[in-house]
């Protein structure tokens, strides 16, 4: 399972399932917002996704 989170300079979002939902939540820790009129989402600078790969069993998995 593919887990997604957005992470500032000084703040790291929590870990979500899909992406839709790390960007609607990602500007809880100011690392962008969801524009809901146009389904964009638009990233603050020096903002980055990290993404992380879990076995099935939760665990995760060496990249």
């Amino acid at each position: 399972m593919q887990m997604y989170r957005f992470v500032t300079p000084h703040r790291s979002g929590k870990w979500y399932p899909d992406l839709e939902t790390a960007q609607a939540q990602a500007n809880a820790i100011g690392a962008g917002f969801l524009d809901t009129r146009t389904g964009q989402f638009v990233q603050y600078p020096d903002t980055r996704m990290e993404t992380q790969t879990l076995a099935d069993d939760g665990d995760q998995i060496a990249a």
